[in-house]
């Protein structure tokens, strides 16, 4: 049941013990990076007073920005020598962002994933394939590692060529797949063109999905489609990547692991905590970490702890599933909207595929939006019942976004497809 049995049963007592071991250790190595030498003279902290996990509320937050400011090697606490890889983001909305790791960071980081493969079932003896992109996106190499640390048969198949990741599914007999929700089901869509029942004709039993947030009712249509237990993950590359939380067997939140993480929730706006299980933004602090230690990390991620103890035991916090990031909100004559709201409603309607997109333009000097979706091969195209689907949609959307958007029903394949991240969000709105 465990990977790390010491670490994975601690106590809340024991956790927090070594959390603050481990905080002031990391401000120890954080004082070794130019840039927190120049923040916390900035802010005349003594790094000696940070003392308990109280103290680090005194400690500014870091930012995507200051990752940015500092490219590329700005943040690094460790001589460029001693580090062994980097990952970078795209950089499409700026300059990129670059993580460094030390070999040690680099084990620790398998050693996390392991422990949350083996939390859902997975053992020696799996065949785990891998349908993320490799190089710099660490969704590749951070299962990669994980999943050969925990001894499993691994197929790093990289992102991409649907029809040979299913032949691979089938000719490896691959038990565990990694890939994002969007991608699962497109998937399923080749198999069924391919004629492949993935119940009957394959061995696969568990798909970890992640990368991309994701509705409860979208997971269990990807369990319905593909007959496996679907386990929701977390990671971002500023906090290594994969094996930030997990899902364990229980599935009822994502458990982060505190030996590795301080987690706080913050209000975006006002930057003040929450009160217990309200949903604000995931702040992260490194425990870990060598190359690249990180203070009260804002991730933008929205997201709530969960109350109570998880019956298998961990008492490491628990998350929610992600709400979406903070700037990836829509605001429409007023209304916050989240994506994933939108997809909760659409894949209530079995008419319809997984494959949708929010059109937002403007009309006549009022911004309008649409939402586009596909229908399923099997559901009729008599125009009577299309009608009365998207009025039944159409209602249900109004009365969860409490604005009246557009229903566009569109024949399968009509929308761009893709084997990364989804994109769900078109906005060509007038900028006022």
């Amino acid at each position: 049941m465990y990977f790390h049995p010491a670490l994975e049963t601690l106590t809340r007592p024991e956790i927090e013990a070594l959390q603050t071991e481990r905080l002031i250790k990391t401000i120890q190595q954080c004082m070794r990076s130019s840039f927190y030498q120049k923040r916390f003279a900035e802010y005349k902290l003594d790094p000696n007073s940070i003392q308990s996990l109280d103290d680090l509320k005194r400690i500014p937050f870091t930012t995507k920005s200051d990752l940015r400011d500092t490219y590329p090697f700005g943040m690094s606490a460790v001589p460029l020598e001693e580090t062994v890889r980097l990952h970078s983001s795209s950089g499409t909305t700026g300059k990129p962002t670059v993580i460094l790791h030390t070999q040690k960071d680099l084990d620790a980081w398998a050693d996390a994933v392991a422990r949350c493969l083996y939390m859902v079932g997975l053992r020696k003896g799996d065949v785990f394939q891998n349908s993320s992109g490799y190089g710099m996106f660490t969704g590749g190499l951070g299962f990669q590692y994980g999943a050969e640390r925990m001894g499993m048969l691994t197929v790093p198949a990289a992102a991409g060529n649907t029809a040979r990741q299913i032949k691979f599914i089938s000719d490896f007999g691959t038990t565990a797949l990694h890939a994002i929700p969007s991608y699962a089901g497109r998937l399923y869509e080749v198999m069924e063109e391919m004629g492949i029942d993935p119940r009957k004709d394959t061995r696969l039993r568990t798909l970890i999905i992640g990368a991309e947030p994701h509705s409860e009712a979208q997971r269990k249509r990807i369990e319905d489609m593909l007959g496996v237990k679907a386990y929701n993950s977390f990671g971002m590359s500023e906090m290594c990547g994969p094996g930030v939380a997990f899902e364990c067997t229980e599935q009822n939140g994502m458990h982060i692991w505190e030996d590795y993480y301080i987690v706080e929730i913050i209000d975006p706006d006002t930057l003040e905590p929450v009160a217990p299980g309200e949903i604000g933004e995931l702040v992260l602090t490194t425990l870990n970490r060598e190359a690249m230690p990180m203070l009260r990390y804002r991730t933008r991620d929205l997201t709530r702890l969960l109350p109570g103890k998880c019956p298998c035991g961990r008492e490491h916090v628990r998350l929610d599933r992600m709400k979406g990031r903070s700037d990836d909100m829509i605001i429409l004559k007023g209304v916050n909207i989240f994506p994933i709201q939108v997809e909760t409603i659409l894949m209530q309607f079995k008419e319809l595929s997984n494959n949708y997109r929010i059109h937002l333009e403007t009309i006549d000097s009022n911004d309008v939006m649409t939402v586009e979706v596909e229908i399923n091969d099997l559901f009729t195209d008599d125009f009577a019942k299309l009608q009365d689907l998207s009025r039944s949609i159409t209602h249900r959307l109004r009365d969860e976004l409490l604005i009246t958007p557009k229903v566009k029903l569109l024949q399968k394949g009509s929308l761009p497809q893709t084997e990364g991240k989804a994109v769900r969000v078109k906005d060509e709105r007038n900028p006022y």
